[in-house]
């Protein structure tokens, strides 16, 4: 197993992104969808924070503690015009 190393959402814009997916399994790629539109509904609504996997291009795993604004097709926005890719994100809690 990989070591998840925590970070600060201030620190996203030093990482590199690959355009590779990092789930292989449909049913957990939906799941990821459905996680993140909830994380969405928490944030706009209630400021609720969440835990967000993901993997960078050099395949190290991070997970960050923050608000998500919004989902996009592609990307998941942040507080501070930050984003991650969505094909990136392995968990989010």
């Amino acid at each position: 197993m990989r070591t998840v190393e925590r970070i600060e959402k201030e620190d996203i814009t030093n990482l590199k992104f690959s355009k590779k997916e990092v789930l292989q399994d449909e049913m957990e790629r939906k799941r990821r969808n459905f996680e993140l539109m909830r994380a969405q509904a928490l944030g706009n609504l209630l400021k609720n924070k969440v835990s967000i996997t993901f993997e960078t291009a050099d395949e190290k795993i991070f997970q960050v503690t923050t608000t998500v604004w919004a989902v996009g097709s592609e990307y998941v926005s942040l507080k501070q015009n930050l984003f991650i890719p969505i094909n990136a994100i392995l968990e989010v809690d």
